[in-house]
């Protein structure tokens, strides 16, 4: 049977599925691709897989495709039948579980999509810093609201889940670590503490190599 394809980038949005096919031990090759913003033929690969041309991009042995970091999410742990990332129906964490999930997704993960390259977005050469640095702005109002919800030691409390691996992702881009120490101490202790776990080290030092 075809392992599934992970097309991705060190240090991009496709850490937030590798660390969880990883955690689950799932057979999976990765796909290194191009830088996206940079590389034209990077995002033609990308885009025959998904016409978006963003990672994380999922090919499956039946070579369907599942792409949306929250949905492969919810998918892997659907595939795994695993509690460990993600809490049952019937637990008390799944409402918050999904209400951040996809508050991160749907909100904070934008930004990066906006801010990263204004010129897609943002026609007037003059106008893209101000954008950028608007929407920057934005994403520490959103980091707020997630540092006021989390309760530690995870974000959910004594239940680690794949919440954590997108903040201890996350914190690694914009607006960077030294930010986050400031501004947000819990989120910072989640990262920290998830990248000091053992299961995961190979996998954060692949994305995230100490400098």
């Amino acid at each position: 049977m075809s392992k599934l394809k992970l097309l991705g980038r060190p240090g991009w949005g496709s850490v937030l599925a590798e660390v969880q096919l990883v955690w689950y031990g799932m057979a999976f090759e990765f796909r290194p691709v191009g830088n996206l913003f940079k590389d034209e033929s990077a995002r033609r690969e990308v885009e025959a897989f998904n016409p978006l041309g963003q990672v994380p991009t999922l090919v499956l042995p039946d070579g369907s495709v599942m792409t949306e970091s929250a949905a492969i999410t919810l998918w892997l742990a659907d595939q795994a039948n695993s509690a460990d990332l993600v809490p049952r129906p019937d637990e008390p964490e799944r409402r918050q579980f999904l209400r951040w999930l996809l508050f991160i997704t749907s909100n904070i993960y934008p930004t990066y999509t906006f801010a990263d390259d204004p010129s897609r977005f943002v026609p007037d050469e003059g106008a893209r810093q101000g954008f950028a640095e608007a929407v920057h702005a934005y994403a520490k109002k959103l980091y707020a609201i997630l540092e006021a919800e989390a309760a530690g030691p995870w974000f959910l409390g004594s239940r680690f889940s794949a919440l954590d691996i997108y903040i201890g992702t996350l914190t690694h881009w914009e607006p960077r670590r030294p930010w986050f120490e400031a501004n947000t101490p819990k989120l910072t202790a989640i990262a920290e503490a998830t990248a000091a776990v053992s299961r995961l080290a190979e996998v954060w030092a692949r994305n995230f190599p100490a400098k």
